[in-house]
């Protein structure tokens, strides 16, 4: 039946007047005859310096690919050190305030890797390693601990503190010492007097287990006990850990974890800088058990950086060094002769940094991951992009450009995971403090040190930026806030299952494809002009919500 309305074969509004139309099904074949300039650019034509200037991630897009399988398919196993590999590309900034040991456990857990940072003393960022690798899942292994002259009012305030009302009850109210009882919210909150000790109202009739107890032995005895808690302790009876019933549903199954072959333990990784006395530093990380050393500097073509990499190949044969920061084939040239295992690439693209503002030193970030991740990828030495991380674009397009992780600060500082406590800004919204190392407050600050005279010039900031004899201190990043992102346990998953769909799109089913694409120039590229970045944003909206996941 012929259209009486709308028909473009009796009208003059046809598409290609006068032109003889091509046979729709051939259209792959036309395409492959006629059609030899591809759409975009490749990634070498994209990042020429000399035709488009240095280029950062905003600056480009990635063209669409066919799509032939679901983004659950999507592989994103990767190298982190030319001997360990991970389930995920993402890594935590050894910042003080991005990664302690509960960051660096949460990212293990989730497949990652997270750098302890160096803001602190020896003892104590050894003790973090500790944790981190005497950690199995669901243990909790440094619990909030009372003492026989707790009251009872006061166990409530720590209740409304920390979310949580089951405390064990020590003879001297700390972690490895005789557990006496167990506190819950059921024994505190109807009790009348506020005053009485908490050894009035706790429960002394315990199940406890053995130092040792496996998590499924754990599950079990809890299981059996109907009991919302599982002290664990040792040979004398004193507490060394927690079990909790809530954590362990939540914490039994992690099967992305950053574990070693032979070992059930996680991966952990922690930095150090290049003094002299990082050496003794890292001895003492050695001993606690650490498998990734991480060479903490701005600038990491140094002389004192190339020493400190021979000197740990030689003395910790079992330890992987990554080196850096860099962003030059000739500073990474150096590194790798020198024997790094890996290389962290940037310098001033981070959120928290103005090394180029102030410094006038640099590289834009996707030059700088492009040049020196191709160049290390002939030597088999991997690189992670360091900076200038805001969201998951930004991921795919570090590790589309040849990174083979990235590494995220203030992304990650507003988890809960992070150091520090959140407060209220000025507009009434949950945030976290988080500052660049070169800032003035961490090269200020006194944490790595001691009390005694010289401790400021022992810190952390001073170190990565050399600048401990400055007697003026020259700020190369800022202290400002970061919004509440909740737990990492969602907010990581929300980026890995934003890059599954991302390397979907493009086509590809796992990182390695996803490289070895980019190199032979299947999978292409575009530049964004100004118009073309404020396009891709949102636009036109009176209002609106940008709620990222649920």
């Amino acid at each position: 039946m012929p259209l009486t309305n709308g028909d473009v074969a009796t009208t003059n509004a046809q598409l290609a007047a006068g032109e003889r139309l091509l046979n729709y099904t051939n259209a792959a074949k036309y395409l492959e005859k006629e059609y030899r300039h591809e759409d975009g650019l490749n990634v070498h034509t994209l990042l020429d310096s000399k035709t488009h200037g240095g280029l950062t991630y905003n600056d480009f897009l990635i063209l669409p690919g066919y799509i032939g399988f679901p983004a659950s398919d999507v592989a994103l196993d990767t190298p982190v050190t030319k001997r360990i590999s991970l389930k995920t590309p993402l890594l935590s900034s050894p910042m003080d305030t991005v990664t302690e040991h509960s960051m660096a456990i949460h990212m293990a857990l989730l497949g990652g890797l997270g750098v302890i940072h160096h803001n602190c003393s020896a003892e104590e960022q050894a003790e973090m390693v500790r944790k981190v690798k005497r950690f199995e899942n669901g243990f909790i292994l440094d619990p909030v601990v009372l003492s026989p002259h707790t009251t009872v009012g006061e166990a409530r305030e720590l209740k409304e503190k920390w979310g949580f009302g089951g405390f064990p009850v020590t003879e001297n109210g700390t972690l490895r010492s005789k557990l006496i009882g167990m506190i819950t919210t059921r024994d505190i909150q109807f009790h009348p007097t506020s005053s009485d000790p908490v050894t009035t109202v706790m429960s002394t009739d315990l199940v406890t287990a053995p130092s040792g107890t496996t998590l499924a032995e754990a599950n079990a005895v809890l299981s059996k006990s109907k009991k919302g808690k599982l002290p664990i302790v040792d040979s004398d009876h004193n507490i060394v850990s927690l079990l909790s019933r809530s954590d362990l549903m939540k914490n039994l199954h992690y099967p992305l974890a950053s574990k070693l072959p032979h070992s059930k333990q996680l991966i952990c990784a922690a930095a150090i800088g290049t003094r002299p006395e990082d050496k003794e530093r890292l001895q003492k990380l050695a001993d606690a058990g650490l498998d990734v050393v991480v060479l903490d500097s701005s600038q990491g073509n140094s002389i004192f950086q190339i020493e400190m990499i021979k000197y740990i190949k030689e003395k910790y044969r079992g330890l992987d060094v990554i080196g850096g920061n860099v962003v030059t084939v000739a500073q990474a040239a150096n590194l790798i002769a020198a024997g790094v295992d890996g290389l962290r690439i940037g310098m001033g693209s981070g959120s928290a940094c103005i090394t180029q503002e102030v410094m006038a030193v640099g590289r834009p970030q996707a030059a700088s991951v492009f040049s020196v991740s191709t160049f290390a990828a002939r030597f088999g030495v991997p690189c992670i992009a360091d900076g200038g991380i805001q969201n998951v674009g930004h991921i795919v397009k570090g590790l589309a450009l040849g990174a083979s992780t990235v590494m995220m600060g203030g992304l990650l500082a507003g988890t809960s995971e992070s150091p520090g406590a959140y407060f209220l800004s000025h507009e009434g919204k949950l945030v976290k403090a988080y500052r660049g190392m070169g800032s003035i407050d961490a090269m200020e600050d006194k944490k790595a040190g001691s009390s005694a005279k010289g401790a400021l010039k022992s810190d952390a900031g001073k170190a990565r930026y050399f600048s401990e004899g400055d007697r003026l201190l020259v700020a190369q990043g800022v202290s400002g806030s970061v919004l509440d992102r909740g737990s990492v346990t969602k907010f990581v998953p929300y980026l890995l299952a934003g890059l599954q769909h991302s390397l979907q799109d493009i086509g590809m089913k796992s990182l390695t494809a996803l490289r070895e694409r980019v190199r032979d120039g299947t999978v292409r590229f575009e530049l964004r002009t100004v118009s073309a970045q404020a396009e891709g944003n949102v636009h036109g909206l009176h209002s609106f919500d940008k709620k990222l996941y649920s």
